[in-house]
């Protein structure tokens, strides 16, 4: 479990659980769920072109995560939320069949795309990963009180100046980045459990802000170094783990 190959993923899952137990504080305090949800299954086809354009995957995860927060922007100013989100979900995995049936390995990718491939993680793929991680964390610090006034209290945030459309903005933009860092770990369908789970709980034992967030970071952290180490030794996909752990967590609150 400790071996030299192990390396690169115990490090990856430790930079993804941190990003993911940040971002998803305000997922699940913002109430959005689906967005969380969707925007893996958008920018998974983004890997799917780059593997089929034979350049590095995480630039294809970019772009597509760039497109899905400017589709769920725009065309959210003219209707509701969440009908803007599963409209740009719908664009984009049309695109994802086109590129994934094109593709000449289709079955190995689809899984690793959907599940998740962390064993296989290389040391190249760690630059990329440590690089959004640091992003995303210096944007979050850095807009931490309007984004968090804002998910507790739109009206409250436009009477002291901070404008709703703009927090809206940076909130799916590091919802897109910490998606794209993690869909390779854990899967787009099951990067959503990692953002929703860890901070779920922590919002079921503290309601303030700062412990909540740590204590988020501290639960998604466990969730996916318990998930690696049980794939390690049963050979099952990490992503079925992420979720059976973090449900499980969830529901021992209430006991």
């Amino acid at each position: 479990m400790f071996s030299s190959f192990m390396i690169n993923p115990w490090i990856v899952v430790t930079l993804v659980a941190i990003v993911a137990g940040l971002v998803g504080f305000f997922v699940v305090l913002r109430g959005a769920s689906f967005a969380a949800h969707a925007l893996p299954l958008g920018t998974f086809p983004g890997a799917a072109l780059a593997g089929l354009l034979g350049i590095n995957s995480f630039i294809g995860l970019i772009t597509f995560a760039g497109l899905g927060v400017m589709g769920i922007n725009q065309l959210a100013k003219n209707g509701r939320h969440e009908v803007a989100t599963a409209l740009t979900l719908v664009m984009l995995l049309s695109l994802g069949t086109v590129f994934l049936s094109l593709s000449s390995q289709y079955s190995q990718q689809v899984y690793a795309l959907l599940f998740g491939e962390v064993l296989g993680v290389s040391r190249a793929e760690l630059v990329p990963v440590a690089l959004i991680s640091l992003l995303v964390i210096g944007i979050t610090m850095r807009v931490f009180y309007p984004l968090l006034l804002n998910s507790v209290s739109a009206e409250l945030a436009e009477v002291q100046g901070i404008s709703v459309k703009k927090m809206e903005l940076w909130f799916l933009c590091l919802l897109a980045l910490a998606t794209a860092m993690a869909l390779p770990v854990v899967g787009a369908l099951l990067v959503f459990s990692l953002m929703v789970a860890p901070a779920a709980v922590a919002h079921r034992i503290t309601s303030r802000p700062i412990p909540a967030v740590l204590l988020s970071i501290a639960v998604s952290l466990i969730t996916v170094w318990l998930a690696i180490a049980l794939s390690y030794e049963t050979n099952w996909p990490v992503g079925f783990f992420v979720g059976s752990i973090g449900g499980g967590l969830f529901i021992a609150t209430f006991l």
